[in-house]
Order: C-alpha cells, then sequence, then structure tokens
C-alpha cells in the first residue's frame, strides 16, 4: 500500500478552501435547504475532474450519485454517502460570526454544516480523488450525495428504490463522529398524536371537553412508559439508552386564554437501541395513550411520521475493520468503536437497502446543529486520507 501516493494526491490548501466555498454556499431553494446551489458547485468540481454524474430527484431536491471503476479488474463496490443540506442557523444573534462566512479562526472552519456535514462531503470527494490520482483499483467506488437528510431522508429512500445501492458492498457515512468509527445507531419513531375534544368558552369548561389534561395524562403515562422500556433493554455504553419525548404541542388559540382547546397535537420522538422492537413499541405507545386519554372522554389519533429503526454492521466485517485500520495507519491510534446517537442516510441504506454501513467523518461528535458550529481545518487532511487508504484496503480485501 503506498500511502505516500495517496497523501500526495490531496492538496490541503485547495481542500480547505473547497470547504469553505462548500460551507458559504447558501442560496435557499424552495425547501429552504440550498441544495441546488450545492449542487451546482459540487458540479463545478465533479466536471473538472472528468467525473460522469448522474442525478436523481426526490420530491424535488437534487441528488447526485457517481460512480468511478477502478481498472483493476473485478472487486467489490464501496461507497460514501454525504447529504447536501443543512439544518437552520437558527438566532444569527447566538453567533461569532456570520453563520456562513467559512471563517477561519485559531485553526477551526466556521459555519453553519462546516461539520454536519460539508466537511464530510470535501473529503470525501478529495480522499476518493486521491485514491483515482494514485493509480488503478479494483472494483468501484461509488458517491452518494443526497438531499433531505435533515429532514425525511427522502434522498436515501430514493436512492434505495431507484436501485443506486443494489450492487453495493459497503457504505461509509461521512457524518461527524469525533474520530469514533460507529458501526450501530440509533433508530427514531416520530409521532404525531391528535387529540379532539370540544372547544367551549373558559368560564363554562363544564360545556366542553379539554384535550390539554388528556395530552399531559399522556405525557406523564410516555414518561412512565420510557422508564419501563430502559428497565427491560438496558442501555450500550455505545448508544445509551431508549428514550420517548415529547417535543411539540401546538393546542387552542394563540393568546386565547379565555377558550378551552377543542384541538390539541402532540409531537414525540422516539429513539431506540438494538433490542427495541419497533411495531411492540408502537403498540405499547398506542395503548399508553387510548388509557390515558379514555376518562377524559377526548378521541385520540396516532400518526407515523417517520420509523426509521436502528442498525447494527458487526464490528468485524471488512467494512468495518478496513476503516479501523485506515484510522490507525494514518493516525498512529486505534479508534474508539462507538454508536451514533441519532440516525443517519446510513439507517436508511442498510435497513431498507441491506447494505451495511459505517459512520466516520470529520468534526465534532456533539457540535452539530448549534451555533458557532466549526470542524478543525486539521480534521480534512487526515479524514480524506483515512478514506483513501480505507477505500484501498476494502477494494483489496472485502469482496
Amino acid at each position: 500500500m503506498d500511502i505516500a501516493a495517496l497523501d500526495a494526491g490531496i492538496d490541503e490548501r485547495e481542500l480547505v478552501e473547497f470547504t469553505q466555498h462548500l460551507v458559504r454556499t447558501h442560496t435557499p431553494d424552495e425547501e429552504g435547504r440550498g441544495e441546488r446551489a450545492v449542487a451546482a458547485f459540487l458540479l463545478a468540481k465533479i466536471t473538472e475532474w472528468g467525473w460522469r454524474p448522474r442525478f436523481f430527484d426526490s420530491g424535488g431536491r437534487p441528488n447526485i450519485v457517481i460512480t468511478l471503476d477502478g481498472g483493476g479488474g473485478a472487486g467489490p463496490t464501496l461507497a460514501f454517502e454525504g447529504h447536501l443540506d443543512v439544518v437552520t442557523e437558527g438566532d444569527p444573534a447566538q453567533w461569532t460570526m456570520d453563520p456562513y462566512s467559512g471563517e477561519i479562526r485559531d485553526g477551526k472552519l466556521y459555519g453553519r454544516g462546516a461539520a454536519d456535514m460539508k466537511s464530510g462531503v470535501a473529503t470525501m470527494l478529495y480522499g476518493t480523488r486521491a485514491l483515482q490520482l494514485a493509480g488503478p483499483f479494483p472494483g468501484r467506488i461509488r458517491l452518494l450525495l443526497l438531499a433531505d437528510e435533515e429532514g425525511l431522508m427522502t434522498g436515501a429512500k430514493a436512492a434505495v428504490a431507484q436501485g443506486f445501492v443494489r450492487d453495493v458492498d459497503g457504505v461509509i457515512c461521512c457524518e461527524p463522529e469525533g474520530d469514533e468509527v460507529c458501526p450501530v445507531s440509533k433508530g427514531a419513531i416520530r409521532l404525531r398524536v391528535d387529540f379532539t375534544g370540544v372547544m367551549s368558552h373558559g368560564a363554562m369548561p363544564t360545556q366542553g371537553r379539554n384535550t390539554l389534561p388528556a395530552m399531559a395524562r399522556v405525557v406523564l403515562a410516555l414518561e412512565t412508559l420510557e422508564h419501563t422500556l430502559i428497565q427491560e433493554v438496558g442501555s450500550l455504553p455505545t448508544l445509551g439508552a431508549p428514550s420517548i419525548t415529547p417535543t411539540v404541542v401546538r393546542a387552542g388559540t394563540p393568546d386565547q386564554m379565555n377558550t378551552i382547546p377543542g384541538t390539541t397535537a402532540l409531537y414525540v420522538d422516539v429513539r431506540t437501541i438494538p433490542g427495541v422492537d419497533h411495531e411492540t413499541v408502537l403498540k405499547r405507545i398506542g395503548e399508553c395513550i387510548d388509557t390515558a386519554a379514555r376518562d377524559c372522554e377526548i378521541g385520540t389519533a396516532v400518526t407515523v411520521i417517520d420509523d426509521r429503526p436502528w442498525v447494527e454492521t458487526a464490528s468485524d466485517t471488512p467494512l468495518v475493520a478496513s476503516l479501523v485500520a485506515a484510522h490507525e495507519i494514518v493516525n498512529g491510534v486505534r479508534p474508539v468503536v462507538g454508536g451514533v446517537p441519532g440516525t443517519t442516510d446510513g439507517t436508511i441504506l442498510t435497513h431498507y437497502g441491506k447494505v451495511p454501513s459505517v459512520v466516520y467523518g470529520p468534526g465534532g461528535k456533539w457540535i452539530a446543529h448549534k451555533a458557532d458550529e466549526y470542524v478543525e481545518v486539521s480534521d480534512l487532511k487526515r479524514y480524506a486520507l483515512t478514506y483513501a487508504v480505507a477505500a484501498q484496503r476494502f477494494l483489496r480485501d472485502g469482496s
């Protein structure tokens, strides 16, 4: 393995500038996430390198797929995955600089998406380019640049539905995990619970049926169920415990304090770990809601907005082993094998596409979605190099 040739194929200054430009690319499309502008910027570099992209749509949002044949004979196909969207910057007053400046200060590159995950996108592209420049390799590399990861993951779902991972033997999701190699990810269920009663005047509560007490009972019942679930399945060192968290309440008319609400919507974010069956936990949640609301004579309806099961790839598979070895080769230390506290596009690609996945990328594990989001400038080249080394090892040994 000629690591020097891979290293020589990565122009660090160009990589840093490329990442800065990605962070600065903030021209929101109709979805407010700037995917079209980011895709256009990426296509300029892809074209410069002579790569031939394919495009597909997911709910009006752009996705890019690139497949590179190594020219070194038969071998497996390794995919790198990154998403094009970012979350909102939130209150700009909470930032100490322009959220889209791409400013470098004290060795850190700042901006919304710097870690989650424009640095991951940049480093997977430059790592793949380094592998290509180093000479023929067996098998193929596939680059998946997907939309809507921060929403309903429609890009990943469309990639599965349209067959773009059918021939893939493993995928590295380049999300920020703080030097951890993460072959296991929590699952997520997002629910909306609608309560229907009868609106009435606040001075005459007996003339209506208030949905808020029923909602409060449900919140307490879900807290009890969460404790029971933790007692049953415990927690994992890499992921922690499962959780059932009410997150949003919508009730009544804003500032209409003298009216009893006849409708209320409660949103719930459920996070699961291996050992939690989603179908079973959904049934138990439904039973809690029915029992808690029954005495209030309130109607209820549960809508599953999204269901992303937990996923796990064995640590001794060629995919994970190649990445662990590559990290150790490049960084001189064996990485922690950890877990993803949330879900990623890898959740969809593994559960629905049946492709082993592992999550590993530049940026701190806990910095995503915060004000003053950043990535260490020094992370960029070493992750690009680690991806190149991991790909070289996997394509040689992963069939």
